[in-house]
């Protein structure tokens, strides 16, 4: 995979031979280019439709073991190939070859399974009876999917889309950012050696404004999964709201940790600065805001500084690197300018706040897009680095005197989609977790996932759920046939 890249659309069980435009493809580790992704356009987007659209019938009819026993065989394949997609995934985000090889990609073969499984059990018919009638309720695939996947965790999300959908009884037409299109590319692959047939599954590369806007306002496609920013979610939302398209989008966050005194406080810590820093902040259940009790607060926030400065950045490729690149130079400027700013509004910085410096790094990362994890405190939780997501490697401490004033903290955001919760105390986490206006909270853990339970979060953080049978329900349609008694 070290050869130059040239990444094509997959439609209809083929790879395109060749595009019109092409996108370059960075490592963002390095800098350098990496080969380029086809620049893809509507009339791409028509075409995987078609595809789509003549693929439908037939997988649409195969029971949920048929559809499974593919996904099972994707997943399997993924699994055998777990190095390469690693590598891959590496070298086209700039993520630790750890993190790819140990979890991402692991998780991407998961999802299949699961999905797979949890189709097995879903209730596609059911029966009820009363005493004036019997009516049958069937659930089939609700047609074309567009899947639109974003370039934080490239392989992990885009198969958490496409797998239920699939699961589901619908063929799919999906983007992958052109950011990280590598892996998605490679599932294509994969998807041929598997015996999906062709249609099935299409993948169209290319912007979002051009092939994401297409897919959305396609007139053959009435089922949507989006990921990835509230603008683009509410620009999708207000496209799709005059044709009636059923939607689920999985947006921004602004997640906070909240720190009770009675909690223990070295779990804690590593809970957070593993929350906070992941993937360089760049996932959308990240902590970006640490909520602690007055009382400990100097005590932890030594705790995070002395943990957070320890965390190794340099070549992704490394076994023993921690960080790696964020995702691109436009990205990392961003992130950089975010810090600037809450310099500029008084901010602290306790740790980091600024890009690691070359000479610090090995002489082939030495181009490459690092930016140090960074501690800030001192600012209010209304200001615009305590509002606005940032999705990079920063937190900002704000300290709370009693449980009200720490989910009035917690609460105050637009965003709603997690947070996690450090506490001793069994009836004070049950009572902050309603209190909570997201969609998701862990207690005294991050990331711990039943793929069972619903996933989304509230106010601008998403609209819908995935998981389990929130995302079979999202991807069927359902029917009911009634017979009166009398």
């Amino acid at each position: 995979m070290n050869e130059p890249l040239q990444i094509t659309h997959f439609i209809d069980g083929r790879f395109d031979a060749s595009s019109a435009e092409w996108i370059e493809l960075i490592n963002p580790a390095t800098g350098s280019s990496i080969g380029q992704v086809a620049s893809g356009t509507s009339a791409d987007v028509d075409r995987a439709v078609a595809a789509a659209a003549r693929a439908l019938p037939s997988w649409r009819a195969k029971s949920p073991t048929e559809r499974g026993a593919l996904l099972h065989r994707l997943a399997d394949l993924i699994e055998r190939d777990v190095e390469l997609l690693a590598a891959a995934e590496c070298r086209n985000s700039g993520k630790p070859i750890t993190l790819a090889r140990e979890v991402e990609v692991p998780r991407a073969a998961a999802n299949f399974r699961f999905f797979a499984e949890c189709a097995s059990r879903f209730g596609f018919e059911e029966r009820l009876e009363n005493d004036q009638s019997e009516s049958l309720v069937i659930r089939e695939g609700a047609g074309i999917a567009g899947c639109i996947s974003p370039w934080n965790l490239p392989l992990y999300l885009f198969t958490w889309k496409i797998a239920p959908a699939l699961a589901a009884g619908c063929t799919v037409v999906s983007k992958p950012s052109e950011v990280t299109p590598v892996t998605a590319w490679m599932v294509g692959r994969l998807a041929i050696e598997a015996g999906v047939p062709p249609g099935v599954l299409n993948i169209v590369h290319g912007l979002g404004a051009v092939v994401g806007s297409a897919i959305v306002a396609h007139p053959n496609i009435p089922v949507l999964s989006f990921t990835g920013s509230t603008s683009v979610g509410e620009s999708i939302a207000r496209t799709t709201a005059p044709l009636f398209k059923r939607v689920a989008l999985e947006m921004g966050g602004k997640n906070a940790a909240i720190v009770f005194a009675d909690a223990n406080l070295e779990a804690a810590a590593d809970g957070v600065v593993q929350s906070a820093f992941r993937n360089q902040g760049q996932i959308c259940l990240c902590t970006s805001r640490v909520v602690v009790e007055r009382s400990i607060a100097p005590r932890f926030t030594s705790m995070l500084i002395e943990r957070t400065a320890s965390l190794r950045s340099g070549d992704p490729t490394s076994p023993s690197t921690q960080q790696g690149a964020l995702v691109s130079s436009v990205h990392r400027d961003k992130v950089l300018l975010a810090i600037q700013c809450a310099r500029d509004a008084g901010a602290r910085v306790l740790c980091g706040g600024r890009a690691v410096p070359p000479e610090s790094l090995p002489a082939s990362c030495q181009g490459g897009y690092f930016v140090e994890p960074t501690i800030l405190a001192g600012l209010p939780s209304h200001c615009k680095t305590n509002q606005n997501e940032i999705f990079g490697p920063v937190v900002s401490l704000l300290e709370f005197k009693d449980e009200p004033e720490a989910i009035e903290i917690a609460n105050d955001s637009m965003y709603g989609l997690a947070a996690s919760i450090w506490s001793s105390d069994a009836p004070r986490v049950d009572r902050v977790a309603r209190a909570l206006e997201v969609g998701i909270v862990w207690n005294n853990c991050w990331m711990v996932r039943d793929l069972r339970t619903p996933f989304g979060g509230t106010k601008r953080s998403g609209l819908g759920r995935e998981g389990g049978d929130d995302a079979l329900r999202h991807f069927t349609e359902p029917k009911s046939v009634t017979r009166s008694k009398a």
